[in-house]
């Protein structure tokens, strides 16, 4: 009988592990299915950041480098100067644009026909007479010489030396004719065709003409935006956490502007914008399209990105700090900002930071606003007329020719650029000033 039972028992055991090592079995299977979804979707996350890369890099890398035509210009002293003062006013007011002309049909003698002369005008940008006139207004001492100068040449004849206009195409099908393809082809025999560095896309505004857009306008608006909304959006963000979780009374009030705070973290950008534009326009009268009221409606949106970072980062101050200086007789605000306020700068710093990140890429409210407009000019303070990189971004993105495709992609990479280091800096300090507790 005791054998029997015996039996039984190791036969139940047996079952029993069998059972067991099943359900491991499972559970192990469950576990490697589920970390190898992980390695899909990090996959993919990664394929599909790799073709946007590539498909910004691979369009916009070519607007860094621009085609240039050199022209040697006479400048006829009675034409620029007559009465030979160097007068500054004469000297500007001077037919710079015919001059180039003039030099471009002595290139092309056979040039005879109206049409044929208005296209072969066109092989240059309209910025060649602005460039020469510079020149002279520099150094008045080339009146009477031969300028040679190398000005930009048309976007069409920029895109077709890039490669992006297929000169074997019926001519019906390209902007590029093929008297001007002959023009061209004899121009870069001449040594007269060269592809440089785009400096100009750094140091210009925007432009109606392709080829002389720049982003200079754009950044310089976006910097004085951010420089306004980091003086206001810092300290105020700052001192509102230090106070929600230092000093405020815990009750419903607070609770209430907690909720609040949070909510207001994942509110559409487009709603600040609506705002601004109905208080600090309408109501205050502030000018519309300026970096000051940009950075106003930025500061908006991104307290509530600070005010939690701040909050997080007090929270992380072991309270041991708060009481050891408490118990040396430090009153409550020496406590907080004199021991725990530095130990959190760090974390306020990096939420800072994600936070201009943030606003740096923003678009929608900016439109609100009235930044959209068409500005060439460069601002040279917050209350001059302006418009923002992703804005500058959106307006070139709605033009039609090819050429703003790749200013488009150019300009999405420096504002990559700029993203990147505002992270990297984050980064760096948090790794520089973190502490572990």
């Amino acid at each position: 009988m005791t054998d029997q039972t015996n039996a039984q028992t190791r036969s139940r055991g047996e079952r029993n592990f069998e059972v067991v090592m099943a359900g491991m079995k499972k559970r192990r299977a469950a576990e490697v299915r589920f970390q190898l979804y992980g390695k899909v979707a990090v996959g993919l996350g990664l394929l599909f950041l790799c073709l946007l890369l590539f498909s910004i890099v691979s369009k916009g890398y070519s607007a860094f480098w621009q085609t240039y035509v050199r022209l040697d210009v006479p400048v006829i002293a009675a034409d620029v100067d007559p009465e030979g003062k160097h007068d500054v006013a004469a000297i500007r007011a001077a037919n710079y644009s015919g001059m180039i002309k003039q030099h471009l049909r002595e290139l092309f003698p056979e040039v005879t026909e109206r049409r044929e002369k208005f296209a072969l005008y066109g092989l240059v940008s309209n910025g060649a007479s602005f460039e020469l006139r510079d020149r002279i207004l520099a150094n008045p001492e080339l009146i009477g010489q031969t300028v040679s100068l190398w000005v930009p040449a048309d976007d069409d004849v920029d895109m077709l030396m890039k490669g992006h206009i297929d000169r074997n195409e019926p001519e019906v099908d390209r902007r590029i004719k093929d008297n001007q393809l002959a023009w061209i082809d004899k121009l870069q025999s001449e040594g007269r065709l060269e592809s440089r560095f785009n400096v100009a896309f750094f140091t210009n505004g925007d432009s109606r003409d392709p080829e002389l857009a720049g982003i200079r306008g754009a950044l310089t608006g976006s910097i004085l935006t951010l420089i306004v909304t980091l003086s206001l959006s810092f300290p105020m963000g700052v001192l509102a956490a230090v106070y929600l979780e230092e000093f405020a009374p815990k009750n419903r009030w607070t609770d209430l502007i907690e909720v609040n705070i949070n909510n207001l973290a994942a509110v559409p950008s487009i709603v600040f914008g609506l705002l601004g534009l109905a208080v600090f326009i309408n109501f205050f009268g502030l000018p519309r399209s300026a970096p000051l009221v940009g950075g106003l409606v930025l500061t908006l949106m991104t307290l509530p990105t600070i005010i939690i970072a701040g909050r997080a980062a007090l929270k992380s101050v072991p309270p041991s700090i708060r009481e050891a200086a408490l118990g040396i007789g430090a009153s409550p605000m020496q406590t907080v900002f004199y021991h725990v306020l530095p130990q959190a700068l760090p974390g306020m710093l990096t939420g800072t930071i994600i936070g201009m990140a943030q606003a740096l890429g923003e678009t929608a409210p900016l439109l609100m606003i009235g930044m959209v407009a068409f500005i060439a000019d460069v601002p040279s303070g917050v209350f001059d007329p302006s418009t923002a990189l992703p804005v500058q971004i959106y307006l070139w993105a709605d033009s039609p020719e090819r050429a703003y495709v790749e200013r488009t992609s150019a300009a999405i990479i420096v504002l990559l650029v700029f993203l990147a280091a505002m992270n990297a800096i984050a980064v760096l300090l948090r790794k520089r000033f973190e502490r572990r507790w």
